[in-house]
């Protein structure tokens, strides 16, 4: 006698490969049930905008020029409020970044058997577009190490610590592809979350929105500027600045008919590197700790080991308040 049951969906390799299928369904695995709404309305009044830093400002405080603590302060101000801001004239050459996203594109363009050639095996961390991505990395290096101090300097925390803690330290880069889904509103692309660096400079490659921030309870869509990388505060600089700082969370949508490609670079102290309140912020505020310190490693251990759930896990890193007031 013929089975009456329905067959199991064929396994894909690839989310693109699954996408090329859909029509009007989605396969019940990726539906979200349980999720707040895609768009989220403050009502009558138009939603904020992320705010926007020059660069050229940012210069002016290290310079000393007159109006630094100006700028100085509304640093600290976005980084406290909001924990994202736009860069624009960040000084990175334009030819180079379009650059880097031709190869991005052309990466997600290329057949399944020919992606799964640039594949790490273990103890590998140099894969596909290593060309490009090296002729950014040292200005993009100087162009965070910048920001740590500067970000550093608007909460009183030492130039020198910042340098001991980020100066070398780890790099990461993750292209992601977001496949169009004919229910957007049944899926997330991506789960929202803080990240556990120091900050994360993102960069949208085909100009389709889907980044969202929370923000006093309402998710936010992230417009890009041309030409601007958005820079995210990551958990470490929440911990190092003993709470002065907010890890900005955030989400990313999926758009009904067109794909969408983002680059996010993530900026992290060195390996054996101690995550915890900056030691010349407490001397020089005379704060008690409100988180606790880990080395790096252990930090980035116990960060994996849960799923991204908003900012869970640095409420975990938070001291309860008995246990600050003895340190």
């Amino acid at each position: 006698m013929a089975s009456s049951s329905k067959p199991l969906p064929r396994c894909h390799e690839s989310l693109k490969e699954l996408a090329k299928e859909l029509k009007m369904e989605v396969p019940h695995r990726y539906v979200q049930e349980q999720r707040e709404p895609t768009f989220v309305s403050s009502g009558s009044l138009p939603l904020p905008s992320i705010p926007v830093i020059d660069m050229n400002d940012l210069i002016k405080i290290v310079l000393g020029s007159d109006d630094a603590v100006d700028e100085l302060n509304k640093l600290r101000s976005v980084c406290h409020e909001w924990g994202i801001f736009q860069l624009v004239n960040h000084g990175v050459d334009k030819l180079l970044v379009e650059k880097m996203k031709e190869a991005m594109v052309e990466f997600f363009q290329i057949p399944e058997e020919e992606k799964l050639r640039y594949k790490l095996k273990e103890g590998e961390y140099e894969g596909y577009g290593q060309t490009i991505l090296h002729d950014q990395d040292q200005k993009l290096q100087r162009l965070a190490m910048t920001l740590f101090h500067l970000i550093g300097q608007a909460v009183d925390i030492d130039k020198q610590e910042m340098s001991d803690v980020f100066e070398d330290g780890m790099q990461s880069v993750r292209m992601t592809y977001y496949p169009p889904c004919p229910k957007p509103d049944l899926v997330i692309g991506l789960t929202p979350h803080s990240d556990a660096a120091g900050i994360t400079i993102l960069l949208q490659v085909n100009d389709i929105e889907g980044l969202q921030v929370k923000k006093d309870g309402i998710w936010i869509p992230v417009n890009f500027l041309p030409n601007a990388f958005v820079v995210n505060v990551g958990d470490v600089l929440e911990i190092m600045s003993n709470g002065a700082y907010n890890s900005i969370e955030h989400r990313a949508t999926v758009h009904a008919t067109k794909e969408r490609i983002s680059l996010a670079m993530f900026f992290n102290p060195k390996f054996q590197a101690d995550v915890g309140p900056a030691k010349s912020l407490l001397k020089n505020t005379r704060n008690p700790p409100l988180y606790k310190t880990l080395v790096m490693e252990q930090y980035l251990k116990e960060f994996f080991s849960g799923k991204l759930n908003g900012k869970t896990f640095l409420k975990k890193m938070k001291i309860e308040n008995e246990e600050a007031c003895e340190t």
